[in-house]
């Protein structure tokens, strides 16, 4: 069967993410901070493959501490995101009533504000952020998407044939939900995060470019801060930096894409 060719572009492109996040650390040829002042922003070579940075730190080792970094915040931020996000939007939409209302209300009010300045209010009321402070941040607008679609299909699937007969047959509601309910809503729930993985990752790198990530681990981030202050002269750390942001959120974009249409029941 032919491969789909978001997915023949996507899959490669988010395992060699999950790759790097797993075992960057241990096959990096030097550590994220090892400091070399006399070959500071070197060009590549057999020593550094990549160059160096600032303070003649090893780029290629930088980018795979952080992609360390950004699977742990990626991957944190949506499962606490996911679970927060199905519980209140599918639980708003099961219970109906002046509860649900309530609980839709409160996505609203959450989606009202700019998540990027929510962010920003969270880790600057940190002295020094770490990487559960990142995750704090980002969870905090994470679970909204989640949560609206969770509540659309559990809107759908409530008054179903399969949860009309569950009620009938004496499960309790909280039986129904969990058992019958919800696993029917997954399909979407899992596309939404998949993208949510990406759009994680593009966050974290935000943040730390803006100087508000995890000051004591390597991030993509600062070191395409780095790469802005020293363009003229080296603009290879720009390119290295945004580019390996570009490809993973690019990954997950199609590997979303893909499993949409591959979990969608009219394709």
């Amino acid at each position: 069967m032919r491969l789909n060719p978001r997915a023949a572009l996507g899959l490669p492109m988010v395992l060699t993410f999950a790759l790097a996040a797993l075992a960057g650390p241990w096959v990096a040829p030097y550590a994220s901070r090892a400091i070399d002042l006399a070959h500071e922003l070197d060009p590549p070579s057999r020593a550094h493959w990549l160059g160096t940075a600032e303070n003649g730190v090893d780029v290629l080792s930088v980018l795979l501490h952080g992609a360390r970094l950004a699977g742990t915040v990626s991957l944190a931020t949506v499962a606490i995101a996911l679970t927060v996000g199905a519980l209140l939007g599918g639980g708003a939409a099961f219970v109906g009533g002046r509860l649900g209302g309530a609980l839709a209300r409160l996505t609203d009010a959450a989606q009202s504000f700019p998540s990027i300045i929510v962010n920003m209010a969270v880790l600057a009321m940190v002295t020094r952020p770490g990487v559960e402070h990142m995750v704090l941040a980002l969870t905090v607008t994470g679970w909204v998407g989640y949560a609206r679609v969770a509540r659309a299909e559990v809107l759908r699937l409530r008054d179903r044939e399969f949860v009309t007969a569950a009620r009938a047959l004496g499960a309790s509601p909280a039986r129904v939900f969990f058992r019958h309910v919800m696993p029917n809503a997954a399909g979407p729930l899992v596309v939404q995060a998949t993208f949510g993985l990406g759009a994680a990752v593009l966050a974290e790198a935000s943040m730390s470019f803006l100087g508000l990530g995890p000051g004591a681990s390597a991030s993509w981030g600062a070191l395409l801060d780095q790469g802005t202050a020293h363009l003229l002269r080296s603009p290879r750390l720009a390119l290295i930096a945004g580019s390996a942001i570009a490809i993973t959120v690019l990954g997950f974009n199609l590997t979303g894409d893909w499993l949409r249409d591959r979990l969608d029941p009219r394709s």
